[in-house]
């Protein structure tokens, strides 16, 4: 398939879009959610951290700076060795970390000490994103992009379940209990699951897929690292603009005394309609192109982080994060999408990772600048505005990535003329 919709992909006959592979994407769903627990947890207890440890907003942001930091390097680690010997390695790994990371995170008396916790954590979640969508891409050609939607799907499936359950536990149990069950319960759904992975594709079914990009490549006109390039740095911006309101609704919406089990449930709304944007945003591209699906969503994201500026009573932020959701779900997948089209299958793993690196540094790097914003002027509303930046960046650059191999065509045409 062409970055404009049009198919280039070889045929994949036999492992590839069977009942197996559908099996495959379930048990995906299953495991990202609860390997991604780590990416929430730490966004419920903002508050509470900042209280807990006596520090500031910017402060108490570090520990998911840190979660997040795990989680890029995390996942191109564990991309490369699902490249090498599978997805089931990278799984038991992430799921030891977790057990670790939780229990003794839950036994912390500082600020760094959590922090450095917090990036073990990171470490074990990054196991149910990047690798988990590379592997689920091979299995995948005529629904490639919604294939892929569902294995992204399962961090925001846990941002929409997590966050309910971790604010009632600690709420009623203490926040230090509530680690310590998370990290018993996610090695314990998290091994048998991922034992379950053990399939792999044939080398047959690779060769194809390797003469179907190479074709494709040559149509798009870039080099493969140059093409690499482009998309880490669009996909960084685009989550410097994400995670505004994804790191500080919670925080936000306690400033404005709406409280911390408000601001829960807002961004339980946001992260569950996120999983509605990336499911429907994976059937659009599989008929329109992933480069046209990237354009749509950095757009109408745009549009909803300007509508944080100007408004903030407690219902404009359910339909603005509602909002929100539907509007940028659909992002983060379409890289991985396109990088499976122009890309080798058998660097995959490596290069989604870098990607999905990029965008979750972007998260780290927003979440934490967003936090100092605040302490320096004492409202997000410049927070939104700087986020609003970024995505111009990224938008920028996607619609670049869109016009440049219909210009080049036309470039060629002139000059065979």
């Amino acid at each position: 398939m062409s970055i404009s919709g049009r198919r280039t992909d070889g045929d994949g006959r036999g492992e590839v879009d069977s009942p197996y592979a559908w099996f495959r994407l379930f048990l995906t769903l299953v495991l990202g959610t609860v390997a991604c627990v780590g990416n929430w947890s730490v966004v419920v207890l903002l508050p509470i951290l900042e209280i807990e440890f006596g520090t500031v907003r910017g402060g108490a942001s570090l520990p998911y700076t840190c979660t997040m930091l795990g989680f890029a390097f995390g996942g191109v680690a564990m991309g490369r060795l699902a490249d090498r010997v599978g997805i089931v390695a990278p799984v038991l790994i992430g799921a030891v970390l977790l057990g670790i990371g939780y229990v003794a995170a839950a036994f912390t008396t500082s600020l760094w000490q959590y922090s450095a916790l917090s990036a073990v954590i990171g470490l074990g979640s990054a196991a149910g994103f990047a690798p988990l969508i590379s592997d689920l891409s091979h299995w995948f050609r005529r629904h490639r992009a919604l294939a892929v939607a569902f294995a992204a799907s399962g961090s925001y499936l846990a941002g929409a379940v997590w966050p309910l359950v971790i604010e009632h536990l600690q709420a009623t149990q203490g926040w230090r209990a509530t680690h310590v069950a998370i990290g018993l319960f996610a090695p314990l759904v998290m091994v048998p699951v991922g034992l379950l992975l053990k399939r792999r594709l044939q080398s047959a079914t690779y060769l194809q897929a390797e003469a179907a990009t190479e074709a494709a490549r040559g149509e798009l006109g870039l080099k493969p690292n140059v093409l690499q390039a482009v998309l880490v740095v669009a996909g960084f911006a685009c989550c410097m603009a994400m995670s505004m309101p994804q790191v500080h609704l919670v925080a936000y919406c306690g400033d404005l005394g709406y409280g911390v089990a408000i601001g829960t449930q807002i961004i339980a709304l946001m992260l569950g309609l996120g999983v509605v944007s990336r499911l429907a945003s994976g059937v659009l591209a599989d008929r329109i192109g992933a480069g046209p699906m990237l354009i749509l969503g950095s757009s109408m994201q745009a549009a909803a982080l300007m509508l944080y500026v100007f408004f903030n009573s407690q219902s404009s932020l359910y339909v603005i994060s509602g909002l929100f959701g539907l509007f940028q779900g659909g992002i983060v997948p379409m890289y991985a999408v396109i990088i499976r089209q122009f890309l080798p299958p058998r660097e995959a793993g490596m290069r989604i990772s870098l990607v999905l690196m990029a965008t979750v540094l972007g998260m780290a790097c927003g979440g934490l600048a967003a936090g100092y914003i605040f302490d320096a002027t004492g409202s997000y509303r410049l927070a939104f505005l700087h986020g609003f930046l970024w995505n111009c960046v990224n938008l920028v650059l996607v619609s670049w990535l869109i016009l440049w191999p219909r210009l080049r065509r036309r470039r060629l045409v002139a000059r065979a003329a």
